[in-house]
């Protein structure tokens, strides 16, 4: 018995009711409407938006079931239409298919095979509800999945997580710096796996837990397998079964324990300790390090065989120095996280104290921005924060006001003379988002908010080059 679903059968003829509709009623657990001619199952489907399927003859009154399809399909894209084909008619199946069905049935009617392509259809329409909501959740959250980023380094990383959540096994590493989001990366992929996100995501973290103390905790254990095992206790594997284990931090698991861990990853069975009887599961497993693992397989540290099977799907997490287009959505994430139920909240940060941040090289990445603005939100007293009001490492990082021609020129008994002055105050801040970039004329001129094509006009006709 087919579960639960709604179609709709186009069947001409002179009897009242469809013999087809009549079986699938008596056959599956659908809700089956029938109409004799297209124009009536228009009207259906307009009334009934949730019908997934269309069974529909092709040779119907005022117009062609090729027709219908057509129109159906352009009132509900999710519907998914099914042909039905007279015997050595191949030409009018490539037709149908043109038209956008996308199965067909023979007539006359060999029941067992429709019930075959409904089940099909079934399975097609559930994979694109599962793509549409994937989308949906995507467009609707904050960020990508909870991931803030719009640079190019983050669409590429973006791109490889979707690539990852449309196959439920694969194991994934994580690597990057600390602070870069790994976590968030690894909930993202955990959440947008339908096959996994029903189950439970399961972290741990290799280097907060003693090692005598981990090995327990990942495989559980029997009572009475050592002193102090009073009950029996689940362990983490266990627990993960049909989700997803993360395992951070892995470079620093002693190599006994990877030796049982690559056992886990090759066979999907352990057995806990005191035990001798093997349990079967069926997990992904994400692993994340800011540990160069390559280095500590080549120095002995690190087994090469678990590294290969961690490593099927690598995904490098960008610096936050790599992607400082993004620090002003960031910075609008944790100032509204931050000011959640506050009447007197920080509302903006000022463009001149933005540049500044995004000068500085953040060494501990997101997490060091968000203790910032934390920070920002808890002490600052006033609706906007400029350089002042940063932290002292933050505030000489922008062009200098004391080097500004203004400034130079306060002890000048000379004439001002703006268009000079205004030239050299140009030459001055082109010069330092040029050394900021590293002569990167592309990046400098979003720092200047300026087009490529007007820099690289200034600086041929002003013949700036590097003080070095």
């Amino acid at each position: 018995m087919i579960n639960d679903f709604s179609i709709l059968v186009v069947e001409q003829g002179d009897i009242i009711e469809s013999i087809l509709a009549d079986f699938l009623r008596e056959k599956t657990r659908a809700t089956v409407f029938h109409a004799k001619e297209p124009t009536g199952a228009l009207e259906i489907i307009n009334k009934n938006k949730k019908i997934e399927l269309l069974i529909t003859d092709l040779f119907l009154p005022d117009k062609s079931g090729l027709e219908l399809i057509r129109q159906a399909v352009g009132q509900n894209p999710n519907i998914v239409p099914i042909t039905l084909i007279p015997p050595g008619n191949r030409s009018l199946i490539v037709e149908s298919l043109q038209a956008g069905a996308h199965f067909y049935a023979g007539i006359p009617y060999d029941y067992q095979e429709i019930l075959e392509v409904i089940k099909i259809c079934l399975e097609y329409q559930r994979l694109l509800q599962l793509n549409l909501s994937r989308k949906i959740s995507l467009r609707n959250s904050d960020g990508f999945s909870g991931i803030i980023g719009e640079s190019e380094p983050m669409k590429a990383m973006f791109r490889t997580i979707e690539s990852v959540t449309f196959h439920r096994h694969g194991n994934v590493l994580l690597q990057g710096e600390s602070g870069t989001g790994k976590e968030l990366v690894a909930k993202a992929l955990h959440n947008l796996t339908p096959e996994r996100s029903q189950y439970n995501f399961v972290p741990v973290n290799c280097a907060a837990i003693p090692e005598d103390l981990l090995e327990s905790e990942l495989f559980g254990y029997e009572k009475g397998a050592f002193t102090g095992a009073n009950r029996s206790k689940i362990g983490r594997l266990q627990h993960a079964d049909k989700g997803t284990l993360f395992l951070d931090e892995i470079g620093d698991m002693m190599p006994g324990l990877q030796a049982k861990l690559l056992r886990v990853l090759q066979e999907q069975i352990f057995e806990p300790i005191g035990s001798l009887k093997p349990i079967k599961i069926d997990i992904r497993v994400i692993a994340a390090t800011n540990r160069n693992l390559e280095q500590l397989v080549r120095e002995g540290k690190f087994r090469e065989d678990l590294f290969y099977r961690l490593n099927v799907v690598p995904i490098i997490l960008p610096p936050l120095r790599e992607r400082k287009d993004d620090i002003p959505h960031l910075i609008d994430k944790f100032l509204l996280m931050y000011n959640r139920g506050r009447q007197d909240g920080i509302l903006s940060i000022t463009p001149a104290a933005i540049q500044n941040l995004k000068a500085y090289d953040w060494p501990g990445n997101v997490r060091e921005l968000q203790n910032l603005i934390q920070r920002l939100c808890i002490l600052h007293n006033e609706p906007t924060v400029d350089i002042e009001a940063l932290p002292e490492k933050f505030k000489n990082l922008g062009p200098s006001r004391k080097d500004s021609p203004i400034e130079s020129e306060k002890n000048n008994t000379a004439p001002l003379d703006f268009n000079s002055m205004t030239t050299d105050f140009e030459n001055r801040l082109i010069l330092h988002a040029l050394e900021k970039s590293a002569w990167n004329k592309k990046e400098a001129a979003k720092m200047l908010n300026m087009k490529r094509t007007t820099l690289l006009e200034k600086i041929k006709k002003r013949n700036l080059i590097p003080k070095n």
